[in-house]
This record gives structure tokens, sequence and C-alpha cells, in this order.
């Protein structure tokens, strides 16, 4: 099994909120509760945030525009070679990404990732214009991954996670503390997130995400052995996205 899979993700399951939106106001009933939606954002004609939130399962999408998933190239958490992969795209500093990153996706890795019947695929996807500083703790976690693998990546993901009190409230002067701590060398890291060198990566998966058909975060992708993909869209509880786990396991 994955040697990055055990320190993953520890924070206990509680209820979930749903997700925000970016392209759209929506207005869904999701699990009895009705959620809404906001303000608009657009920058020389592409997608662009807006505050809100969503939240909707879609058993067959229409996300044939995503990149396909590369071990060399992706953030993989468990077997690269599992069934069902569930592709996140996320922002650090959004809300919903936080309690759908520890409620929902904690108790999948416990119970599927572990097994290596999926993994889980994490994409940057940060909501310019709500969370100014989302993109560069998403370049953060690439120098994290530069200088200590795939492993670094991960905790520093949950790192991020478990300390940001969401929506811009994160000190960046955080990032280089937050790296020395899971034991990567502080000058190194400051010198690579200066750089900007990482800038690229983040744009190119926020492209991906608006080519999958992200309309907020969190979005999720869920693509099944036969290639079968699913959407989950907002911080849906874990009994929904198991039941899509399930179904995509199913399918083969």
């Amino acid at each position: 099994m994955d040697e990055h899979i055990e320190d993953h993700v520890s924070t206990t399951p509680s209820a979930v909120t749903p997700g925000t939106n970016f392209m759209i106001p929506l207005s869904i009933f999701a699990s009895g509760v009705l959620i809404a939606l906001a303000v608009m954002y657009s920058a020389g004609g592409t997608p662009r945030p807006q505050a809100g939130v969503a939240g909707v399962v879609e058993k067959v999408s229409n996300a044939g525009g995503m990149r396909e998933v590369s071990e060399t190239d992706d953030h993989i958490l468990g077997d690269p070679a599992a069934l069902v992969k569930l592709i996140e795209y996320s922002d650090l500093e959004c809300p919903f990404c936080k309690k759908f990153h520890h409620e929902a996706l904690a108790p999948l890795i416990n119970e599927y990732v572990k097994a290596g019947t999926v993994a889980i695929v994490y994409r940057h996807l940060p909501l310019d214009s709500i969370h100014s500083k989302a993109r560069k703790e998403a370049e953060a976690t690439e120098c994290a991954n530069d200088l200590g693998g795939n492993a670094a990546f991960w905790a520093y993901v949950d790192k991020v996670f478990n300390e940001t009190p969401s929506n811009n409230g994160l000190d960046l002067a955080l990032l280089p503390v937050f790296a020395e701590g899971i034991g990567i060398d502080r000058a190194r890291f400051e010198e690579c997130l200066e750089s900007g060198k990482y800038a690229d990566r983040v744009e190119r998966d926020q492209q991906d995400a608006i080519a999958a058909g992200a309309q907020g975060t969190p979005y999720s992708v869920v693509i099944a052995s036969d290639g079968t993909k699913m959407i989950i869209s907002g911080a849906q509880p874990y009994a929904a996205v198991k039941k899509i786990i399930e179904d995509a396991l199913a399918r083969k």
C-alpha cells in the first residue's frame, strides 16, 4: 500500500457544508437543505469565481475536457492503479473545501484508499477573486512536493487545511514554517516559493478544472474503471460520496 496514506487527514468527520460557486448563481436543494449562491466575477472572457454555495451529485458527467490522470505529473494518494480515481479540484482558502477534505475524504481514505480500490488526485482551483492568498498557497504545496516528494505534498495540504481559518485568513508568513515543520529545508522552500516557478502549474490546474466543467469548489470528478465520469459538486457528505464510489466500482 502507498506509504503516503497512513498519516493523511486525521480530523474527525462531522456535518458537511456545501461548496463555493464560481460561474453562475445556483440554488439547489441538497439533502432537504436549500443552498444558494452569489456574485459573478470574470476577466478577459475566462470564467472566474464567485462567492456562493453549491451541492449536487451527478452520476454521469460531461467532464470530457479534463486531462488524463498521470502517475508522473499528478499528486496521487493511494495506488495509481486503483480501479477508481477521485480527482479533487480544491482551493486551500475555501471553507467548504476544508470541510470536504476532512469530513468526506478522511473516511474515504480509511475505507477505500487504504484498501487500494480508490486513489485520490489533487488539483488546484484557486478562487482568485475571493481568496487572493489561495494561489500562493497552492504554489507552496508544489514547492513542498519539489523538495520533499509526494508524501510532503499531501502533508503540506493537510497542514494548510488544518491551520487556515479559511476565507483568506491564513498569514502567508506561516508557509515556510509549515514547510520546516514537515521536514523541508526552510531556506530552499523560501527560494522556491519566491521564484514563482510553479505559478504555471497552478494555472494549468485551474484551466483544467474549467475544462472539466467545474462551477465551484470543491469540485470532484470520479472516474470508474470503464472510463465513466461522475461529478461531485460541492461539499457533499460522505454518504453521497460513498454512493458514487460504489457505483463507480460496479462499472467494470
